[in-house]
């Protein structure tokens, strides 16, 4: 009778200790998951991740929507540059730009370049200001990827030409008419690149475009 007694009273004590190890493990664990254990981290850091991914995406996408806008008025200002360092080169006798086919070709080839891209960049300028764009989208990136193509290798071929001829000349002479056209090769080389890097910005949203 003794044994059952004090195996009863084992079991007592032993159920009122059960009950206060639970409250403290339960205890421990949700102070873990409130400093950012397991619970917190499963529930905040996926959450974080695709928010990051969506801003980041926002993100790279208004850089490709405005720097079109950037690259043709960039290209706009160098051929511009260029075509009036060309045409104001006259300093006469064989000091006379339209003497030179190369530097007709080259003049030619600067307007055209500035046209276009002064053309362009008022275009994206008046979509970003929430204007109707004057080309429709699918139409308006293969136009962009195309003409933007066309016109900077045109800038290339004008480059190809001039050069040659002018580092002729700078090696036999070097003042004005020389140091002229060399500046105008110079700026129409930073058109080209303006182009070359507006054009492949066009080809990316052209992979990315959706037909269905």
């Amino acid at each position: 009778m003794a044994m059952v007694t004090a195996d009863a009273s084992a079991t007592a004590v032993a159920a009122t200790k059960l009950p206060d190890a639970a409250d403290k493990e339960y205890s421990s664990y949700n102070g873990a998951s409130t400093a950012g254990g397991p619970r917190s981290r499963v529930g905040g850091g996926g959450g974080g991740g695709v928010v990051d991914s969506v801003v980041a995406r926002w993100r790279r996408d208004e850089m490709l929507d405005k720097s079109p806008l950037a690259l043709h008025a960039a290209a706009a200002a160098f051929a511009f540059v260029a075509l009036v360092l060309v045409a104001s080169n006259q300093h006469g006798d064989w000091m006379q730009f339209d003497r030179y086919q190369e530097y007709r070709y080259l003049l030619a080839i600067a307007s055209l370049a500035f046209l276009y891209s002064l053309a362009q960049a008022l275009r994206h300028a008046h979509r970003m200001r929430g204007g109707a764009d004057p080309v429709s989208s699918p139409s308006g990136r293969i136009f962009d990827f195309v003409a933007d193509q066309v016109v900077a290798y045109l800038l290339m071929s004008a480059l190809s030409a001039a050069t040659p001829i002018t580092n002729r000349m700078r090696t036999a002479v070097v003042n004005n008419f020389t140091d002229a056209t060399a500046a105008a090769i110079s700026m129409a080389f930073l058109a080209f690149v303006s182009l070359a890097l507006a054009a492949t910005v066009s080809g990316y949203k052209l992979s990315k475009q959706t037909y269905m």
